[in-house]
């Protein structure tokens, strides 16, 4: 094969003079045509800083190359020093021959364009016009299955869920036909089907041009699945690097065998939890009753903006949790998951349904449902107010609750703060000072304020690494147990799903198409979505896996006015396991 970037002790560092801390050392490593490295390690190991500084965007965030060399095999066969290169040079180099795809997608899409418009934006510098560069742009984003796509193309960035916009990200990266492309956790925010047809993207990419790839991210199961090769990071060093069957099966430096043993295993329901809330409160009325839950965004056409329909975001949603008990909402992006979470909260108008609680008090005075209820977000970077300190971030919920603050609620900041392995000095600090784990045990810290009977988690240990993760999940599971909180927990991540639920509802496009006790669906999936769900979860044992893409059409959410779905059916599996019944099935 033919080497196209050799990357020879490289060091970066930050700062200026001889103030410069150094944050990557002596990184050396090697790349063919059509071969995937991956590059592993915790936050701050240095991998997205070694990927910044291949393609020289690390110049933008004052970042410095100290040493070392980067060099590219062009296509004419020339070789060039991307670490001494000329910023002119290397705005031609980027994206033409080096893609990028970020791990943020909406810190690194322009807020104020439309999606369209961005896309267009690389087929239009390659040359094309209007017509031709739009029809490129729309079937880019059909091949990332991204449902309704031509209307999508009008959306601005804050239109799209998380997972869209990644799938938008990756539509501009490949968009370029880059030789050598870094992909810096580019499915972290994706559902494992969707996840597997980027992989199948990528794949198909490499086959076709020979291109390079290089994966940062913290799934070793992915990692079995594409790496030919893999590299492990820590403290801004690599501490073991080789062909992936012998780092993933026989890790000789301790740090790589300590990933690897804290990466949650999906093992078709095997691992489930054995505690059985449901059994324990059989004969107790459920804590939270959703019936009949239904979300939908209403749409306009035209100049005078006349009604076109509406997105059916959430169809139908039935589902109750006992106290002590975990329901996981599983399915892809785009399926309801969050605006079902976010409409409990009131954070999303719904259209018709509702949900009552149960107050987990034996009194009869029944707490407000925001005091009942409390949320714990995806990103813990952005949930908290970087200008406040601890100390009012954890105020926040009981002022809002109208509650006076007093010796009392400080004691209980302390005590929290403690209970989820925070240091007492804490209350004074600002979240910067705090890592990702920490900083989600501050928002966890943050919702148990007005001692919640129900914590709504979306995606909440999604950003975070495979160690930093577990031990989040064991905090939360402990809560669980000492308080007997019940958890709506959203996820795309199967084994966490498998780790942490009593119970599991599978969503897809709106609508629960399976739900029942953890064990009975995992490991035993009756509806061919959730078949095809746990198909695609990545595992160990699955090496340099064959993706393939699926041409299925994604049913759209959009539906004329008035219209109303038939009602759903449903075939019961046990005692607490029932499938809606499929279309050819229902007739």
């Amino acid at each position: 094969m033919t080497e196209l970037l050799s990357v020879q002790n490289l060091s970066v560092g930050f700062g200026r003079g001889k103030a410069i801390k150094p944050i990557v050392d002596g990184v050396t490593f090697t790349l063919d045509a059509g071969e995937t490295l991956a590059i592993v390690g915790e936050s701050g190991s240095g991998k997205s800083v070694t990927a910044l500084s291949i393609n020289r965007l690390i110049d933008y965030s004052g970042g410095t190359i100290t040493s070392g060399r980067i060099d590219l095999s062009l296509a004419d066969g020339k070789t060039l020093d991307l670490a001494t290169l000329d910023t002119g040079r290397m705005e031609r180099i980027r994206g033409s021959e080096i893609g990028m795809i970020f791990q943020e997608p909406m810190t690194s899409l322009n807020p104020v364009l439309t999606i369209g418009k961005q896309i267009e934006e690389v087929f239009r510098l390659q040359g094309k016009g209007g017509t031709e560069a739009r029809a490129e742009t729309l079937r880019a984003l059909d091949r990332m299955r991204i449902p309704d796509a031509a209307r999508r193309l009008g959306y601005y960035p804050h239109q799209l869920s998380g997972g869209m916009l990644q799938r938008v990200m990756i539509a501009m990266a490949l968009a370029a036909s880059p030789r050598l492309l870094i992909a810096d956790e580019p499915t972290t925010a994706l559902d494992v089907s969707v996840q597997a047809q980027i992989m199948a993207l990528l794949a198909e990419l490499q086959r076709e041009t020979g291109t390079g790839l290089i994966f940062i991210t913290h799934d070793l199961g992915l990692v079995a699945g594409i790496a030919d090769r893999v590299l492990v990071m820590q403290s801004g060093k690599v501490v073991e690097q080789g062909k992936a069957d012998d780092i993933l099966d026989r890790p000789q430096h301790s740090y790589t065998q300590h990933l690897l043993n804290a990466v949650p295993h999906f093992a078709n329901g095997r691992h489930v939890r054995d505690d059985a809330p449901r059994l324990k409160h059989a004969y107790e009325p459920a804590i939270l009753a959703v019936k009949e839950l239904t979300v939908r965004f209403p749409t306009t056409t035209g100049l005078l903006r006349r009604p076109a329909g509406a997105i059916h975001a959430v169809e139908a949603v039935d589902f109750e949790i006992c106290r002590g008990e975990t329901l996981a909402v599983v399915g892809e992006s785009g399926s309801g998951k969050s605006t079902t979470a976010r409409a409990l909260l009131g954070l999303v108008k719904t259209t018709r349904g509702s949900f009552t609680t149960q107050s987990s008090e034996s009194t009869k005075a029944q707490k407000p449902m925001q005091m009942q209820m409390q949320m714990v977000f995806q990103n813990p970077y952005a949930s908290l107010n970087p200008r406040l300190d601890v100390q009012s971030l954890l105020a926040e919920p009981v002022i809002a609750a109208g509650i006076r603050i007093d010796g009392q609620i400080t004691s209980r900041m302390t005590a929290l703060l403690d209970r989820v392995g925070l240091p007492s000095d804490s209350l004074t600090r600002y979240p910067h000072e705090f890592s990702g784990g920490q900083r989600q045990r501050l928002c966890i810290a943050r919702a148990l304020m007005l001692d919640p009977s129900i914590l709504v988690l979306d995606e909440a240990v999604s950003a975070l690494d495979v160690s930093v993760q577990a031990r989040v999940l064991d905090l939360l599971i402990d809560l669980q147990k000492e308080r007997d909180l019940a958890y709506l927990f959203v996820s795309h991540d199967m084994a966490v799903v498998e780790r942490i639920a009593h119970r599991v509802a599978v969503l897809y496009a709106g609508q629960i198409v399976e739900i029942g006790e953890a064990r009975a669906v995992l490991s035993n999936p009756q509806h061919s979505y959730t078949k095809k769900l746990i198909a695609a979860v990545p595992t160990m044992e699955r090496r340099r896996e064959r993706y393939e893409l699926n041409t299925e059409a994604l049913p759209t959410l959009l539906r004329p006015e008035g219209f109303e779905p038939q009602p759903s059916r449903w075939e019961h599996f046990g005692a607490d396991h029932r499938v809606k019944l499929e279309m050819a099935a229902a007739n």
